[in-house]
C-alpha cells in the first residue's frame, strides 16, 4: 500500500531497512524492537485523541484506550513494584523536564552528573532547558571514572539543591542508589533517578534497583527495555498528582496511543524468562567486547564495564577525536556514537571519545564469539583508517557477516 501511496518514502525505508540488516549497531541507546511492538506501533490507536488520563478524559470514546493504558501501568508496576506510574510522556528528555516542573520554580537548584562524565543533557546541562531555567550544579567522576560519593554530598551541602538526579547515559559502572539518598536526605532534597539506558537491567535484577530508594524514577523505554521511543515516570504515592499535571496539561496534550500499546507489549515480553536470558548476554557481551579492545591497546574508561556500555578514550588510543572515529567507521558500516570523556578537553560535537553498546547486536543473536569479530573489525578500520581499501573490504565483510543475524521486521 505504502509502495503506491508514497513510492519515494517507501524507497527511503527500504533503504533504511537495508543500512540496519547491513550494519553493526554499537549505539548504547539504541535497539530492534519485535514485530508484536511493531504491529502495536502501526495500528489505528494513532487515530485517537485522549487528553487527559484513564477514567478522566477530554474526549469520548476512550474505553479500549483507557483499558490499554491501564494495562501498560499494571505490568509496569508488576516489573518495577513502584506505586505510581505514568506511561504519557513522549519521550525521555520532556519526562525529566516532568520532573523539574513538578518540584521546582524557574531559578531552583537542581544538580545531575556532568555530561562529560556520563551524564544526560536533561540532568541540568547548561545548553538544555533544564539548564536554562533552573539553576544547575554538577557532580563529575574520580581519575578512575567512578563517581565520587564524597565529592557528590560535599557540592549538595555547599549548594543546597532541591532536586537531585542519579543516572546516566554514558557511565559503565553500578551506581550507588542508596548512598545517593542520604545524600538526598541530608540537604532535604528530592531524589530522582534516570534508568532510561538500564531498565532492561533493572527489570531482570542486573542492576541495583532505584525504587526503594528514589522518590521518582524516570526511563525511556526503547533502550534495554527493547520497546518503542517513548517513557515512563515512577514515584511514590505522594508525589503523584505533582508528577501529573507537570505531564499533562504542564507539558504535553494528548498521549499517543500507539506508542503506550507497544510500551505495553514491549512490558509483557520482559516479564519472559528469555528476556532475563537476553538481558545476561547483553552484559557478557559488552564485557566482551570491553576486555578485546582492551587487549589491543584501546583505553576504556574506568577501565570496563558492569553494564550494556563503555567509553572509548580514541584520542589516546589511535590519535582520532571522537568525531573522526565515528566517521571512519561508518565507512565501514559500524554505527556508534561520539562522546565526550571524564574531564574532555575537546568540546562537545568533537569530543575525545566514542561510546559504544551491545543491546541492539544482542538482539540479532550475536554472542562473544561475534564480540571477537566485532572488536577486530573496529581494531582493523581505525588503525587502518587512511587505506580506503582496507576500509572498504572490511565493509564487505561486515556486510557478509550481518547476513547470518536478523532483524525483527526487516526481511533484505
Amino acid at each position: 500500500m505504502l509502495k503506491n501511496t508514497d513510492k519515494e518514502i517507501y524507497d527511503l525505508i527500504q533503504k533504511e531497512s537495508k543500512r540496519q540488516f547491513e550494519g553493526i549497531e554499537l549505539i548504547a541507546s539504541e535497539n530492534y524492537v519485535s514485530e508484536a511492538v511493531l504491529e502495536a506501533m502501526g495500528s489505528i490507536l494513532t487515530n485517537k485523541y485522549s487528553e487527559g488520563y484513564s477514567g478522566k478524559r477530554y474526549y469520548r470514546g476512550n474505553e479500549a484506550i483507557d483499558e490499554i493504558e491501564n494495562l501498560a501501568i499494571e505490568r509496569a508496576k508488576e516489573l518495577f513494584g513502584a506505586e505510581h506510574i505514568n506511561v504519557q510522556p513522549y519521550s525521555g528528555s520532556p519526562a525529566n523536564f516532568a520532573v523539574h516542573l513538578a518540584f521546582l520554580n524557574p531559578g531552583d537548584k537542581t544538580m545531575g552528573m556532568s555530561l562529560d562524565a556520563g551524564g544526560h543533557l536533561t540532568h541540568g546541562f547548561k545548553v538544555s532547558v533544564s539548564g536554562k531555567y533552573f539553576n544547575s550544579v554538577s557532580y563529575g567522576v574520580n581519575e578512575d571514572g567512578y563517581i565520587d560519593y564524597d565529592e557528590v554530598r560535599k557540592l549538595a551541602k555547599d549548594h543546597k539543591p532541591k532536586l537531585i538526579w542519579a543516572g546516566f547515559s554514558a557511565y559503565s559502572r553500578i551506581i550507588d542508589w542508596e548512598e545517593f539518598r542520604r545524600i538526598a536526605d541530608e540537604v532535604n532534597a528530592i531524589l530522582a533517578i534516570d534508568i532510561a539506558h538500564v531498565a532492561g537491567l533493572v527489570v531482570t535484577g542486573d542492576y541495583p534497583d532505584p525504587v526503594p530508594y528514589a522518590d521518582v524514577v524516570t526511563t525511556t523505554t526503547h533502550k534495554t527495555l527493547r520497546g518503542p521511543r517513548g517513557a515512563m515516570i515512577m514515584c511514590k504515592e505522594q508525589y503523584a498528582e505533582a508528577i501529573d499535571k507537570a505531564v499533562f496539561p504542564g507539558l504535553q496534550g494528548g498521549p499517543h496511543n500507539h506508542t503506550t500499546a507497544g510500551i505495553a507489549v514491549a512490558l509483557k515480553e520482559a516479564s519472559q524468562p528469555e528476556f532475563k536470558e537476553y538481558i545476561d548476554q547483553v552484559i557478557k557481551n559488552a564485557k566482551r567486547v570491553s576486555e578485546g579492545l582492551q587487549e589491543r591497546g584501546y583505553k576504556i574508561i574506568s577501565g570496563g564495564t558492569d553494564n550494556h556500555l563503555m567509553l572509548i578514550d580514541t584520542v589516546s588510543s589511535v590519535d582520532l577525536s571522537g568525531k573522526e572515529a565515528s566517521n571512519i567507521l561508518e565507512k565501514a558500516n559500524i554505527t556508534l556514537n561520539k562522546n565526550a570523556i571524564p574531564n574532555d578537553p575537546r568540546k562537545p560535537w568533537d569530543p575525545s571519545g566514542v561510546r559504544i553498546g551491545t543491546p541492539a547486536i544482542t538482539t540479532r543473536g550475536m554472542k562473544e564469539k561475534e564480540m571477537d569479530k566485532i572488536v577486530d573489525f573496529i581494531d582493523t578500520v581505525l588503525r587502518n583508517y587512511d587505506n580506503e581499501q582496507i576500509v572498504l573490504e572490511t565493509k564487505s565483510k561486515i556486510k557478509q557477516f550481518t547476513k547470518d543475524y536478523p532483524i525483527p521486521g526487516i526481511n533484505i
